[in-house]
């Protein structure tokens, strides 16, 4: 028996379980009130004043690994805001793992070559630092991955985040945050709730420190373990450009009425289908044309998946969507229907597209709309390099809801400029052709021969179709057989597919050498 702190006398153990004796008040709970008696007690907030103390007190060293997210998008401060810091600090040999890296990233080529960064985990890359390393100019491979593989990643710990500094619209001195309050509201904040949830320290920024408690909270207190406050986290004007607008293009329109026509007459289009779009010209015009055939034959979806538009908003509005699934909020509209509509609900990226974990919503889907820079013979798509190789783009969701999905439609006309949407075999295999429904294009509809169930289905209906080798040919009387590219052997990224193994490489584009 031994005496605790108030004098009560405690075993050591109690049938063959050791017992810890009452050390007094605070001594095991450091984040107490400070207001009981004269006791020196730790902050009851975890603010601190700069970037710099944050990261101090994260304990970042060399070679640790670092988390970013993008739901700020073209209007993101906080990943050169930080980088810059901790670049000055002299930390070296750090490995950024952000769910997607935008053109105003480019700051990053400087701390690559000054020895900050040596690793890129991303699901996309654009701009000057896209091509820096289509050109072979960073010393390790760039891993390229899915949402939904990011997701799997650092829950099963292949990716392991030991700081996450997550830019967020507002917060409490607690650290509960939300993504639809404050200045540079952005909407959900399903990329970064995945890197608060499972990261070794979570750093939060944010330009709005609202009254505690923060409510409601997107991520919670529990999961935070410092605060700094900045005078902006983002450029609200590129965070979101008011309502996504659906393109005049006659080319954009054509194909999504082929689309659309498509959907319409498949066994998918039914009474409670679900859906995800994307936000290009094309997508949203084939959203406004699905609308008017559930209007007039009076279809409603259950829900809608994805990044939420403004035109998921108003069919929910009006009744045609009941409810709306959220992981990356794209416009104004969207983000003040997340703020105040319970049936638009904020998801993690995990929830989104996780393969592994059990039951992501993609699996649930029964129609998505998907873009595309290539696609080849065999259906296998390309969205992220580009004709000249150079990496241009991101994996994002694409081959997530594509298996996930009853029906993938692929949309992109037929050629861009000078260049085949369609080719022998595209350059860089993001979703593989297993997993790809159909193709269409502005001349043309190709359904992939795996699905038999779906040709059989369309025999009897009257639609421009045509097999994929004859909208190659088609491509080709219009533009020519493109000279192929020469590529270097060095490969300068590695295309990890949503399980975790690698479906294909990029090489160093031979031009850029």
């Amino acid at each position: 028996m031994s005496k605790n702190a108030i004098g009560r006398e405690i075993p050591e153990e109690l049938d063959g379980v050791k017992l810890t004796p009452f050390d007094g008040a605070v001594k095991h709970t450091p984040l107490v009130r400070q207001d009981k008696g004269n006791r020196q007690l730790p902050r009851l907030n975890k603010l601190v004043d700069t970037i710099e103390q944050a990261v101090i007190k994260s304990g970042l060293q060399d070679g640790m690994t670092i988390s970013f997210h993008h739901h700020f998008r073209s209007g993101d401060y906080i990943v050169n805001m930080v980088m810059d810091v901790i670049s000055r600090m002299g930390i070296k040999d750090l490995t950024i793992a952000a769910s997607s890296l935008m053109a105003h990233h480019d700051e990053l080529i400087g701390h690559i070559e000054n020895g900050t960064v040596t690793q890129l985990i991303t699901s996309g890359l654009r701009g000057k630092l896209a091509k820096f390393v289509s050109a072979g100019k960073m010393g390790k491979p760039v891993l390229f991955h899915s949402h939904g593989g990011r997701a799997r990643a650092i829950e099963v710990g292949q990716i392991k985040i030991d700081v996450a500094f997550l830019g967020v619209p507002s917060c409490d001195v607690y650290g509960n945050a939300n993504g639809y309050t404050g200045p540079s509201a952005c909407g959900s904040l399903g990329y970064a709730m995945v890197d608060a949830k499972h990261s070794e320290t979570v750093v939060l920024i944010t330009d709005f420190l609202a009254d505690y408690p923060n409510t409601p909270f997107s991520i919670d207190q529990d999961l935070v373990d410092i605060i700094v406050k900045v005078d902006a986290v983002g450029d609200p004007k590129k965070i979101s450009t008011g309502a996504t607008r659906i393109t005049q293009n006659p080319r954009d329109l054509l194909i999504a009425r082929n689309a659309a026509d498509f959907i319409v007459a498949s066994p998918y289009f039914e009474d409670g289908f679900s859906m995800q779009t994307g936000s290009g010209g094309a997508s949203l015009a084939t959203t406004r044309f699905l609308t008017e055939q559930m209007e007039k034959k009076n279809i409603t979806a259950s829900w809608a998946l994805g990044g939420i538009t403004s035109q998921m908003v108003k069919m929910h509005e009006a009744g045609l969507i009941k409810k709306m699934l959220d992981i990356q909020t794209f416009d104004q509209d969207s983000i003040e229907s997340i703020a105040k509509n319970r049936l638009h609900t904020e998801i993690d990226a995990s929830y989104y597209a996780n393969p592994l974990n059990k039951g992501c919503a993609v699996n649930k889907l029964n129609v998505v709309i998907l873009s595309a820079l290539e696609i080849d013979l065999n259906f296998n798509v390309n969205v992220l390099t580009g004709s000249d190789g150079v990496i241009m783009g991101a994996s994002g969701g694409h081959s997530d809801t594509a298996i996930g999905s009853g029906l993938s439609v692929i949309v992109a006309p037929l050629v861009r400029g000078r260049t085949s949407t369609v080719t022998e075999n595209v350059l860089t295999v993001i979703t593989p052709g297993e997993s790809v429904d159909v193709f269409v294009s502005d001349r043309g509809i190709a359904i992939n021969p795996r699905r038999k169930d779906l040709i059989e289905h369309f025999k009897k209906v009257h639609l421009p179709f045509s097999t994929m080798e004859e909208l190659l040919e088609k491509a080709e009387r219009l533009v020519g057989k493109p000279d192929s590219i020469e590529f270097t052997d060095r490969i300068v990224g590695l295309v990890e597919y949503r399980d975790g193994t690698i479906i294909d490489v990029v090489r160093q584009v031979k031009a850029l050498d």
